[in-house]
């Protein structure tokens, strides 16, 4: 792996994203399905490109939507949908297109108060929390973020009434006809305009950020985190959770300071990644010079990555703590002092996760569960308890879930 000479640098303005020249390409473009590289294609959670080479547009949106609301009416999904954006630039144009789509097929949608910005884990936790106790009328979600990928990125996720990410039996219905919608011209996609749209009697507006952080108390003991009165540094990144932070130190009086609450799609702030590209990795120490500059001004840093769904974190001893040593420390920690936790529980890792974490739990006697690169691999175990699951990840404070991700 050839490491550029620009790496951990600022971003040079040559290799900002033109934002005008992608959008226009995401209204312009038409994509040519037997080029396998235009094709809807799920990865790990979603579909993801850029507009720029015709791998993510509004036709692919429209195709992709039409065809998750076709799963709802075959799978007999009556409740909301629950939709987020990132900040990524073609997150507001995919969003707005996605809507027609959903008004045009009367879905109940559930979109931000304020326009706020929408972290993955708070549509999980919005979904869970409507279904809670419901067996039937559920309710479902798309996320519009490319996670950590580049400015130029656009990414899709479609999440299933479980809350996680929908897996392999639902994302490869929902592709083979979303092709098949594209490969008609979009024959058969019903849409309504936007502005009617937004005033359509299906399209509410959902508080995502006081929803998710009145509940955050419910899972995470943040009175230990206020008596400690740990000095905090949480750097949003310019990403979907740029807003919640600061509720979060006020409702919970927290000692954390939020160092900058600057939106910017070209995500210009930030250092260059290994290859010298911009990627909000929070796993890298090229793309955290400016968190781990943080190092010594506070007790902990903390940042994320766009969606906020991955986290790092940034001591005084060490600077960045490499995310498998942070997990195998934390899993050495939690099951020797979780009295309540049964001897069965396995932890769950990916393939790519390092082999510390096999050696900690078979030295406390737990079991492993190993499973492809993708968090929706987890979410059938994490949901019924049958495996006895705990999932330990890089996830950051406010969020309950992980998706681990790869560019497309």
């Amino acid at each position: 792996m050839k490491i550029s000479s620009a790496a951990g640098k600022p971003a040079d303005p040559s290799i900002l994203v033109n934002v005008p020249r992608l959008i226009t390409a995401y209204f312009a473009q038409r994509p040519d399905v037997s080029v396998p590289a235009q094709k809807v294609a799920f990865g790990t959670s979603g579909h993801r490109g850029s507009s720029l080479n015709c791998s993510f547009n509004e036709w692919h949106i429209l195709a992709i939507t039409q065809a998750i609301c076709l799963y709802r009416i075959k799978e007999n999904i009556k409740g909301p949908l629950f939709l987020g954006i990132d900040t990524h630039a073609l997150s507001e144009p995919a969003a707005a297109t996605t809507l027609e789509v959903l008004a045009g097929n009367e879905v109940e949608v559930m979109i931000a108060a304020n326009n706020e910005y929408t972290p993955t884990p708070a549509v999980s936790q919005a979904i869970l929390t409507y279904n809670k106790g419901r067996t039937d009328g559920l309710a479902d979600g798309i996320v519009i973020t490319p996670s950590h990928n580049p400015p130029d990125d656009g990414g899709f996720k479609y999440n299933a009434t479980h809350g996680g990410p929908a897996g392999t039996d639902i994302t490869s219905w929902v592709e083979k006809k979303a092709n098949e919608l594209l490969e008609n011209k979009l024959k058969g996609v019903i849409r309504m305009h936007y502005e009617k749209a937004l005033r359509a009697s299906t399209t509410h507006r959902f508080d995502y950020l006081n929803h998710y952080v009145d509940d955050l108390k419910n899972v995470i003991n943040l009175d230990v985190i206020r008596d400690s009165k740990i000095n905090i540094g949480a750097d949003p990144l310019g990403g979907a959770g740029v807003h919640y932070w600061g509720p979060i130190a006020d409702k919970y009086n927290l000692n954390l300071h939020v160092v900058s609450d600057i939106v910017d799609p070209t995500f210009r702030f930030m250092s260059v990644d290994w290859d010298g590209k911009i990627r909000m990795d929070p796993s890298s120490s090229y793309a955290m010079q400016r968190l781990i500059g943080m190092k010594d001004k506070y007790d902990i840093s903390v940042a994320c990555d766009t969606d906020h769904d991955r986290h790092s974190v940034v001591t005084k001893s060490v600077g960045l703590v490499p995310p498998n040593h942070y997990l195998a420390t934390c899993i050495f920690y939690l099951l020797q002092n979780r009295p309540d936790w049964k001897n069965e529980i396995a932890i769950g890792k990916t393939l790519v996760s390092s082999r510390m974490i096999d050696r900690v739990t078979k030295k406390l006697n737990h079991r492993l569960y190993e499973v492809p690169v993708g968090f929706k691999w987890f979410v059938d175990g994490l949901i019924d308890g049958s495996p006895g699951l705990i999932r330990l990840a890089t996830t950051s404070p406010i969020t309950s879930a992980r998706e681990e991700t790869t560019s497309k």
